[in-house]
C-alpha cells in the first residue's frame, strides 16, 4: 500500500477510474452484442437502430480514453458493413 499522501490520492483515483471504466467496457461490450445478435437473426431495423446506439457508446468510450480511438473506429466499421449485408 502506498505511503506517501498523494500515492494514497492517486490509489483512490485509480479505484475510482478503474470501476467508471469497467462500466463503459461492460456497456460498449453489450450494446456490440445486441447489434451481432439482430445480425444474426436477420433484423434490418433492429441491427440499424443498435448500430447507432454501439457507435454512440464506442466512440464515447474513445474519447474517454477507455478504448482506443482506432479500435473504436474498427469496430464500428466491422459492424456497419455486417449491417448493411443484412
Amino acid at each position: 500500500m502506498a505511503n506517501h499522501k498523494s500515492a494514497k490520492k492517486r490509489a483512490r483515483q485509480d479505484l475510482v477510474r478503474r470501476d467508471r471504466n469497467r462500466q463503459v467496457r461492460s456497456r460498449v461490450r453489450g450494446v456490440v452484442k445486441q447489434v451481432r445478435e439482430a445480425v444474426a437473426g436477420g433484423d434490418a431495423e433492429a441491427a440499424q437502430k443498435s448500430l447507432r446506439t454501439a457507435e454512440r457508446e464506442l466512440r464515447k468510450a474513445a474519447s474517454k480514453g477507455v478504448v482506443p480511438r482506432r479500435r473504436a473506429s474498427r469496430s464500428i466499421s466491422r459492424l456497419a458493413r455486417s449491417v448493411s449485408r443484412v
